[in-house]
């Protein structure tokens, strides 16, 4: 099938045994292709109507491609050769994916942390562009990313508008307020396509053409595989590891995604964000968890995980394990961004939810305005061992009175199906050691284990961990910050807000009786070096 190959075993290919017929005989694929809302039920019809639009992306957003070139080569004329992109989700992974994959040099700016954010700041600041990225412009992260970024500019002497470029809906507040402020350029996306769905749309296109990609090349990828993909066949990959991913029986949530050799960095954690957030409702939905060859997750055989295997397009599809219940899937970038788009719906008919809301997303984001405004005291620790303070409820900690003892307690707290998410919200850059954390937890729960950068997983995960299924427990890692950023116009400060929204989002999860630990170091590096000491130290002891 073009570029795209898929191989299945185990419960996965039973998945496929017991639905492909269903699912050719529904016409499922050609149906997603002519946008029929109905494919989902009645209660989805109204949004699916207006989330369909990413199917004909590749063809839709043609028209831009030379409009993209064009700025690219005047703002290089003006000595920019640094891109710098403001958004969240969808408007953030996909060019990251986008971008490192063809090699491509793109600053990504999808956080709080005012480390991270600062560190951005003082890079080649003269040789920057930011390309601000919002289906409307109210996503409090991105708007006070260009309000800081928009003061530095002028500090520094130049224009700003000249150097801010806007990717948002047509007719949104942001396009208005962005025209009228004069910024250097606005594309407006379709405005038919969810955030998560979006990266073969202006929101993965202008950052990453801007930045240098071969835009061009990536939507002829893509535009061959929607015709294969729009095709009510048995050979067709995207029912197939729709039906895999939505289909097995007992369902398998757990979705252990690793990359041996795809060629296309990062695509496991813009797969993370579509599909935890497209299905996890309801009570139901599928977990995917991010790992690499040979952690520890990859080698079980518990009933309610399955593997994924992203391999080489141009490799020679490995036969997967006789009995295992996994599945291989190979193709080139636009090809599988695509394919995983059609999977994810097929398996949201297939679970008989809605793909394209987010109903628990925002209840995050109330309960972080909420802290906000009413500035209220900080919840005390339960107590400090080193440079860590422990914050949680005293009911769940159980006595505990050390760090050892505080994530004993809380490993206990997993269910025979439960799963563990580590969320630091900390730069992802300068504190990328912590995500080796996640492999090792993984070995002492022995259960899946996730690691999510806040609070950019408030806008994937997020969804899953409040409107999924009720068996999470959750590690929050915070910290103090020598740095520190007022936002302009704004009363507050990056450090205030991301402090609200880990306090908001515990908040909510703990409301939604799940248990939650918070972690707050007090110093960043001495913090995490003990973090890492403690948790070494669990996996010697058993």
């Amino acid at each position: 099938m073009g570029s795209l190959s898929f191989e299945a075993s185990g419960a996965a290919r039973t998945a496929v045994e017991v639905h492909i017929g269903t699912l050719v005989a529904d016409k499922v694929a050609s149906r997603i292709a002519a946008k029929d809302r109905t494919l989902w039920g009645p209660a989805a019809e109204s949004e699916a109507a207006i989330r369909l639009g990413w199917v004909e992306a590749a063809e839709v957003s043609r028209p831009l491609v030379g409009q993209i070139l064009q700025l690219r080569d005047e703002l290089r004329a003006d000595g920019v050769s640094r891109i710098v992109l403001a958004g969240m989700g969808g408007s953030s992974l996909a060019p990251e994916v986008i971008a490192n994959t063809a090699g491509v040099e793109l600053t990504v700016l999808d956080s709080t942390d005012p480390e991270q954010v600062a560190a951005a700041l003082v890079e080649r600041l003269d040789e920057t562009a930011l390309v601000v990225s919002s289906k409307s412009g109210s996503t409090v992260e991105t708007d006070s990313q260009r309000r800081i970024f928009e003061q530095a500019f002028t500090a520094a002497g130049l224009d700003a508008a000249s150097r801010i470029i806007v990717v948002t809906d047509p007719g949104s507040p942001m396009d208005q307020a962005s025209r009228e402020a004069g910024y250097r350029a606005v594309f407006n996306a379709d405005p038919n396509v969810g955030g998560r769905y979006s990266a073969l749309t202006a929101f993965g296109l202008v950052p990453t053409g801007l930045a240098g990609v071969d835009i061009e090349a990536l939507l002829d990828d893509a535009e061959e595989a929607a015709e294969i993909l729009a095709d009510d066949a048995p050979e067709n990959i995207g029912l197939a590891l729709g039906a895999v991913l939505g289909g097995t029986s007992p369902l398998r949530d757990k979705v252990v995604i690793i990359d041996e050799g795809s060629g296309i960095v990062g695509f496991a954690d813009w797969a993370e964000q579509l599909v935890a957030e497209s299905t996890g409702k309801s009570g139901t939905g599928l977990l995917p968890v991010v790992a690499n060859a040979g952690d520890p997750e990859t080698s079980w055989n518990e009933p309610d995980v399955l593997l994924v295997r992203l391999c080489s397009p141009t490799a020679e599809l490995q036969s997967v394990e006789s009995g295992a219940n996994q599945v291989v899937v190979s193709g080139s970038l636009g090809s599988q961004l695509l394919l995983w788009e059609y999977a994810t719906v097929v398996a949201g008919r297939l679970l008989g939810i809605n793909p394209f809301d987010q109903p628990d997303v925002e209840a995050a984001k109330v309960a972080a305005r909420g802290l906000l405004e009413a500035r209220p005291e900080t919840q005390a620790p339960a107590f400090t061992d080193g440079a860590v303070q422990v914050i949680a409820d005293a009911q769940l900690l159980d006595g505990a009175e050390t760090l050892e003892e505080a994530l004993r307690t809380l490993l206990r707290t997993l269910a025979p199906n439960g799963y563990l998410s580590v969320q630091a919200y900390l730069d992802r850059f300068g504190q990328a050691e912590l995500a080796g954390l996640r492999p090792q937890l993984a070995k002492l729960a022995h259960r899946p284990v996730t690691f999510g950068w806040g609070p950019r997983f408030l806008h994937s995960t997020g969804q899953f961990h409040k409107g999924g299924p009720a068996v999470g427990s959750y590690l929050q890692i915070t910290a103090d910050s020598a740095t520190d950023l007022q936002v302009p116009d704004r009363p507050f400060s990056l450090g205030q807000l991301i402090t609200a929204q880990a306090a908001g989002d515990a908040q909510v999860l703990a409301d939604h009786g799940r248990p939650v630990v918070r972690l707050h170091l007090t110093d960043r590096r001495a913090g995490t070096r003990q973090l890492g000491e403690t948790v070494a130290r669990l996996g010697g002891k058993g």
